[in-house]
């Protein structure tokens, strides 16, 4: 027997002006996970959350909370009633207010009750010695723990993050991403969570759901998500990406670097094959003639070094090929420097590239 969803959304439609933010978005959420819906901005993935919370109303479609329709376009049960948290960018503390009294904000146990509440959740984010302080008199880090404590002191079904570590600086960022997951893993918490950030999503995510142009072009786990892309837009969305052309003749695309296969596309079809500079490796063996030549990684070209840089735990290279003076970069572990001008033969595993038709 499949658990019910906590959060189930079923084909929404937004539109302002006569144009689709929102298109036929379907999701959802079970009970303890976190989901991300990522894309670049202007996608409409925050559209989607204010539409789960209430706060906008959907030209069309579902929204279910453990299997109870909350909303479609004649039933609408109001924000309050959703049990639904919300916790923004801007974390939206009451400045007048102590610690306490934002984490106990809605609440509606006895004093008591409350404040045992309280205490317990100021505790797991480790704000307690802070419980008399008010938002002012905190760094972005800390406002950002009350904030979390309080979407969490109702004990919500879901809580919605939107873009909620941005505010942040990036040296604390990673921090507080891994001490929030663990809070609302602690707390059991579903949660629907919304950036623009692949890290993130990545970091923070048991299902990345992938929008672009008001739709969810991909949902997966991370791992697939990101080497399983369904496009090339997909695939550059996670990372610098190498792009080859070559055009298919039985299945197989001939290419400076060897034969591919793209098994179910037409003859004749000209094709994109990715590969993220990571897999693009160097053979110091030249060509392939040394001990050890692989064939999974097809036929060796040779490239001109046009640059490379130092990036901490890494040395980006790129090389502009001689087959046709594209430019393709390599990322090489650790200090890896040769001069503007030196030749080098580049190769890539074929299971590690894919092959996607060029769109008209």
């Amino acid at each position: 027997m499949h658990a019910t969803p906590r959060l189930e959304v079923k084909n929404l439609v937004r539109s302002y002006d006569g144009l689709r933010v929102v298109d036929d978005v379907s999701l959802s959420v079970m009970p303890g996970s976190v989901i991300c819906l990522l894309g670049p901005s202007g996608c409409g993935k925050s559209t989607t959350l204010r539409m789960i919370a209430g706060v906008e109303m959907q030209d069309s479609g579902e929204i279910f909370v453990d299997g109870r329709l909350v909303c479609d376009t004649v039933t609408r049960v109001p924000p309050e009633g959703r049990e639904i948290g919300l916790m923004f960018q801007d974390f939206a503390l009451f400045p007048h207010l102590s610690v306490a009294e934002n984490v106990a904000f809605g609440l509606k146990g006895s004093a008591r009750q409350n404040r045992a509440r309280v205490e317990e959740l100021l505790t797991k984010v480790g704000m307690l010695r802070h419980i008399d302080a008010y938002p002012h008199q905190l760094s972005g880090g800390e406002q950002q723990r009350v904030a979390l404590a309080r979407a969490l002191a109702p004990r919500p079904r879901i809580l919605l993050m939107d873009e909620p570590f941005s505010g942040l600086d990036d040296r604390l960022r990673d921090d507080i991403r891994d001490e929030t997951l663990q809070v609302l893993k602690g707390e059991g918490t579903s949660v629907l969570l919304v950036t623009h950030e692949p890290a993130e999503a990545m970091r923070m995510a048991d299902e990345i759901a992938l929008m672009r142009n008001g739709r969810v072009v991909q949902r997966g786990a991370p791992y697939n998500i990101y080497n399983a892309p369904v496009d090339r837009e997909a695939a550059a969305f996670f990372s610098d990406i190498n792009v080859i052309r070559g055009v298919v003749k039985g299945a197989l695309t001939e290419t400076p670097f060897g034969q591919f296969l793209a098994p179910g596309v037409p003859d004749g079809t000209e094709v994109e094959i990715v590969i993220r500079p990571q897999h693009l490796r160097i053979d110091f063996d030249r060509g392939g003639r040394g001990p050890n030549p692989t064939p999974v990684d097809g036929t060796p070209a040779r490239g001109v070094v046009e640059r490379a840089r130092y990036m901490g735990s890494e040395s980006l290279v790129e090389f502009r090929m001689e087959f046709d003076g594209s430019i393709l970069r390599a990322s090489v572990p650790s200090v890896f420097l040769p001069a503007q001008g030196t030749p080098l033969w580049l190769m890539f595993r074929r299971d590690r590239c894919h092959v996607f038709p060029v769109r008209s």
